[in-house]
């Protein structure tokens, strides 16, 4: 059995090291009905917030993922620092004129001095991207990609073993519905038979009418059509779990045809033992969706 179908729910990480920085990568993945990403990169480096979803695309084409991108620099970043010497010599002018004024001893200290907001500010490192660091960043974010879509696809194996045996279910319940349908007629048959002949007591009665009667009934309850269908629905189903390329979207719109059809049956079938075949159909399609809501 191929081993291609993907969940969509996976975690992959990766960290490497570079010069004086030191990069990680967390990925997580849930299911979702399209692509949708979250991005979380330390701000200084949001610019290459781009570059991380297009190397995403490439990878993954449906899911809810988060990814976590930290670049933290080892050794100490080259600060700016700029001194307002204007404000400086302004609040050293103004504190020689309170001391001549007052007569007061003169205690300024540079202590003093550096309290003086925005005397003293800092600037921020340079936010230009070392065009080897980002190419490091996305190769980092290639390996937790491989180990996310190892993790997806070892849950979608999981999946595709599940939805076979589920599969063969329906078939069996299929085959049992194929043997039930002609039965059913069958039944209603001598049941209205020996109707007609308790209420009239031996008076004879129209035979033609009575397959008249038996025709109309087939045509109400026929379920051929629907069980033909269902048995196309079936073949494409199996198909697709071994396809290479993601089919959660098919998966699930079969199963919704399935489900119409199980329905249409259940609202023909007069017979206790179909109506609970029909009923366990169901149970087991839903099963089925549920788990095919987390296929890629």
């Amino acid at each position: 059995m191929s081993e291609l179908i993907q969940s969509m729910t996976g975690f992959g990480q990766a960290s490497l090291a570079f010069k004086e920085y030191q990069l990680q990568v967390e990925l997580k993945s849930v299911n979702h009905r399209y692509l949708e990403m979250t991005i979380r990169l330390p701000r200084q480096w949001s610019r290459l917030e781009d570059a991380v979803k297009q190397r995403v695309r490439s990878s993954l084409q449906r899911g809810k993922l988060d990814a976590f991108v930290s670049i933290v620099r080892q050794t100490a970043e080259n600060h700016v620092v700029t001194l307002d010497w204007s404000l400086a010599e302004a609040y050293y002018n103004a504190a020689q004129q309170l001391r001549t004024k007052f007569g007061l001893p003169d205690t300024l200290t540079i202590q003093d001095l550096l309290q003086i907001p925005e005397l003293i500010k800092l600037g921020e490192p340079s936010n230009d991207v070392d065009p080897l660091l980002q190419d490091q960043m996305l190769s980092c974010l290639d390996e937790a990609l491989v180990e996310l879509n190892l993790m997806r696809q070892t849950e979608g194996k999981h999946l595709q073993t599940d939805l076979a045996t589920r599969l063969a279910a329906l078939r069996a319940l299929h085959q049992s519905m194929q043997l039930l349908a002609p039965k059913v007629i069958e039944q209603y048959r001598q049941k209205l038979r020996i109707r007609l002949q308790d209420a009239l007591e031996g008076i004879p009665y129209d035979e033609q009418r009575l397959l008249q009667e038996v025709a109309l009934h087939i045509d109400r309850t026929n379920v051929d059509e629907e069980l033909t269908r269902l048995e196309s629905h079936f073949q494409q189903f199996s198909q697709l779990l071994q396809a290479i390329e993601p089919v959660g979207r098919k998966l699930d719109f079969l199963l919704q045809e399935m489900n119409r059809e199980v329905n249409t049956i259940g609202s023909k079938a007069n017979d206790s033992d179909l109506i609970n075949d029909v009923v366990e159909m169901k149970a087991e399609l839903e099963k089925m969706r549920e788990q095919v809501q987390n296929i890629q």
